[in-house]
Parts: C-alpha cells; structure tokens; sequence
C-alpha cells in the first residue's frame, strides 16, 4: 500500500486544525471574550507544524515532534481553551446579562441600565460590585459600566465583569 505524500498530509492536517481551530471558537458564547490572539497563535503553531511535513521526514524524531505538535497546537489547546471558557462566575455573568437585557426590552428601551444589572443579579442572589473589605473600603464596578458582578452575595472573587453597548452584552473576568 502507497502511502500519502508529504503534500496531502500537511494539507490535509492544517485543514483539519483550522476546521478544529474555528469549531473550537465558534463554541464558545459570542458575549465572551474568545481570546482571539491566543485562539490565533495556536492555530499559526498548528499550520507551521503542519508544513514540517511538507518537508522530507527520514528522522523519526522529526516525526514524533510534528505530530504532538500537531497534537497539542490542533487539538488539545483549542478543546480545552473550549472547555474552561465558561468558570461558574462567567456563567452567571452569562444569565444576568440575558436577563438584564430581558428587563430593558421588555421596558421597551434601547440600551440597558446599571439598575437591570443590578436588579437581574440580586434576583439570582448574586451582587454588583466589588466587596468592600478593611483594606479596600471602597466599592468599585457597581455604578458604571463594566461592572463587576458577583455569584454569591457575601463573596469577594471570583467575580465577572459585565458591559453592555445599548442590548449587546460582554462578559469577560476582570
């Protein structure tokens, strides 16, 4: 049996990391920010692996090392960037963003308010705003865009950060 050239093998690898590359970017909720650079540098890593096997690999080393790049560039790091997108304080940044936004549009407004915010994570049992603390009395992130929205009432972090440009929401960790 003949086997693939070199050619249609890094071909046919860097198709398969892009397809893998966008899956993995398109999966994630468009609200979050996707870490785009990183997301970018794994998959120009994955295509420079992809064209080592474009030269002629006697060495089996030179093999071995392309192919867990490939691994690693292709598959493990986009699936697990996936995977951990979404911590249990991004996902209730998540639901009161969907929620405030709700609020706003069935008050029949265009933009959403701080008070949406508000009122959408203390409705979850949650909080806006940093904890004031002996070392930092002050409360930051609860009255202006981004603010900080945490998932339980009587805890410092882990908190998000949300901000909203008239009905479209970003959630980020800040």
């Amino acid at each position: 049996m003949q086997s693939l050239s070199p050619r249609v093998r890094a071909l046919g690898a860097a198709g398969i990391c892009l397809v893998i590359a966008v899956a993995a970017g398109l999966a994630v909720d468009g609200r979050l920010d996707r870490h785009w650079v990183l997301r970018g540098v794994t998959v120009f890593l994955a295509i420079c692996c992809a064209a080592l096997l474009l030269t002629d690999q006697t060495r089996r080393l030179r093999q071995i090392v392309t192919a867990v790049g490939l691994a690693m560039f292709g598959l493990i790091i986009p699936v697990s960037q996936t995977a951990w997108s979404q911590p249990p304080e991004i996902k209730f940044a998540l639901q009161v963003a969907t929620d405030a936004k709700a609020a706003a549009q069935k008050a029949a407004r265009s933009t959403v308010a701080v008070a949406d915010v508000k009122a959408a994570a203390e409705a979850r049992g949650g909080a806006v705003g940093s904890l004031p603390t002996e070392k930092t009395p002050q409360v930051r992130g609860a009255d202006a865009y981004p603010l900080i929205v945490r998932a339980k009432r009587d805890q410092g972090r882990p908190w998000a950060c949300v901000s909203f440009k008239n009905l479209d929401a970003e959630v980020r960790s800040c």
